[in-house]
């Protein structure tokens, strides 16, 4: 795998350092799936600008995170997520492949911040990561830590020895989505259940790694599936740190490939509710942007997205380029996020 013709310039920043957030705080409620939906059948402006308010009140800085995502380990998964092209039992044309070298790591990671990013996610399609597998990911997560970037992982399932020993090696943030509500779920995965992933997720915490956790809109589900999802985000304790709301990118082969896509506004307002139900949480403006259009992703960012995968793949799917969201970045006034590690001991 090759990272020369990935990047290209960085967007223009504020020349101000910019610091983290508060951490995720409990969750205002617990949230009922009721209110949730009464928040996304709100009338769309009255929506926008409550999340505006909300979000200038947490992220007053306005700024973006910008944060890049490596396949380290491509195709060859056993799970059966009717979205996803890495799947075996799926014909999609995408091949297995071993795990990359942490040479080739290192060079995109070095590629993604010359670019901008701040985040280095490196994904792998596993169920479940063996003991071996960790080790070599741990390998990965310090060399692109030494880089003075954000790490973050997807690798399946994990046990909590498998947790620590990431923290141990530098994870900064461990994604893994609940794709959908429970009551849907089993429409698009039968392969592991919901619980499995709720587990995942407390073994993140445990080890004290950072939570990345979102979902899938367009999968077929109905508006009270799309309540539900937010609502199990948001009563998480604490919520996610970061929310990837995703748009589902309709891959030939998958079983959801013929999915009816998923109405604009529905999905600007998964993202306002998102930012109000989580407000300190970094919202991820995740797969999909490629079909959304300048306006849509727009609409995104004043309902409260401050975060985008930055790069010209998501794991085998396409995203738009970094030239690309470099000028509509400029275009919108918006600023990347830049990230300055406190001294230990200092708050941050």
């Amino acid at each position: 795998m090759t990272t020369s013709d990935l990047f290209f310039e960085a967007p223009i920043t504020a020349p101000v350092t910019l610091h983290r957030p508060a951490k995720a705080a409990a969750p205002q409620g617990p949230w009922t799936v009721e209110a949730i939906q009464a928040l996304l059948d709100k009338p769309l402006m009255d929506l926008l600008f409550e999340a505006q308010t909300v979000h200038r009140q947490h992220f007053p800085e306005g700024d973006i995170e910008l944060a890049t995502l490596l396949s380290v380990k491509t195709g060859g998964c056993p799970e059966n997520c009717g979205y996803c092209p890495q799947s075996a039992e799926f014909d999609t044309g995408v091949k297995a492949q071993k795990l990359m070298e942490v040479d080739e790591v290192v060079r995109a990671a070095q590629a993604a911040k010359d670019a901008g990013a701040t985040r280095f996610c490196m994904g792998a399609a596993w169920r479940a990561p063996k003991d071996r597998d960790v080790e070599k990911v741990a390998v990965l997560v310090e060399a692109v830590k030494g880089l003075g970037l954000q790490t973050c992982a997807t690798l399946g399932m994990l046990e909590p020895h498998h947790a620590h020993q990431l923290k141990a090696a530098g994870l900064d943030y461990y994604n893994h989505n609940l794709d959908t509500a429970p009551e849907y779920y089993t429409d698009v995965v039968d392969t592991r259940t919901y619980q499995d992933r709720l587990d995942t997720l407390a073994h993140v915490r445990s080890a004290g790694i950072s939570v990345c956790c979102g979902g899938i809109v367009g999968m077929g589900e109905q508006p009270v599936h799309r309540a539900g999802l937010i609502a199990q985000l948001a009563n998480l304790n604490p919520y996610p740190e970061s929310v990837p709301i995703n748009s589902l990118v309709r891959v030939p082969g998958t079983p959801l490939a013929d999915s009816e896509p998923v109405d604009p506004f529905d999905f600007v307002r998964m993202i306002a509710v998102a930012r109000i139900t989580m407000p300190t949480a970094r919202v991820r403006l995740s797969a999909g942007r490629q079909q959304m259009g300048d306006a849509v992703q727009a609409l995104c960012f004043m309902a409260g997205a401050n975060s985008i995968f930055y790069g010209d793949k998501l794991l085998v799917t396409g995203n738009p380029d970094v030239e690309a969201d470099t000028v509509l970045l400029r275009k919108l006034g918006l600023n990347a996020r830049q990230v300055q590690e406190q001294p230990e001991g200092c708050a941050a």
